[in-house]
Order: C-alpha cells, then structure tokens, then sequence
C-alpha cells in the first residue's frame, strides 16, 4: 500500500494496521524457522509497511505538539 492511503485512514486505524503486520511478520518468522516459508521477500515488505506506518503516526504525533 502506498504512503497517500496510509495518510487517508485515520490514527486508530493505522495503530490497528500495525498490529496486523506486526502479527503477520511473526507469521513469516516462524514459517522461515520450520523452513515452510515460500516468499521470502513478504518478511522485508512487512517491515517496510510498519515502518511505513509508523512514520505517519510519528508526523501526526509532532504536528499535533507544535500546535
């Protein structure tokens, strides 16, 4: 998903979001353990969209302090 839709949803949103990748990269973790994985790029893409995620919720964080 691309950074514009991440800016478009709203704060509880993005922290539910996440939670989400955050348990789907645990997912992947313990797949890549027992050697069941298969995309072995879904784990960089999964850290990348947190990442993602949360740069917003920091820009957010900051904005609403210099107000």
């Amino acid at each position: 998903m691309k950074a514009h839709l991440y800016r478009e949803m709203s704060t509880d949103e993005l922290e539910n979001k996440v939670q989400e990748l955050q348990r789907h990269l645990f997912e992947l973790r313990s797949q890549a353990a027992t050697e069941k994985l298969q995309d072995y790029k879904a784990g960089t893409n999964a850290r990348r969209e947190i990442a993602r995620i949360k740069t917003i919720l920091r820009q957010r964080q900051t904005e609403g302090k210099e107000q």
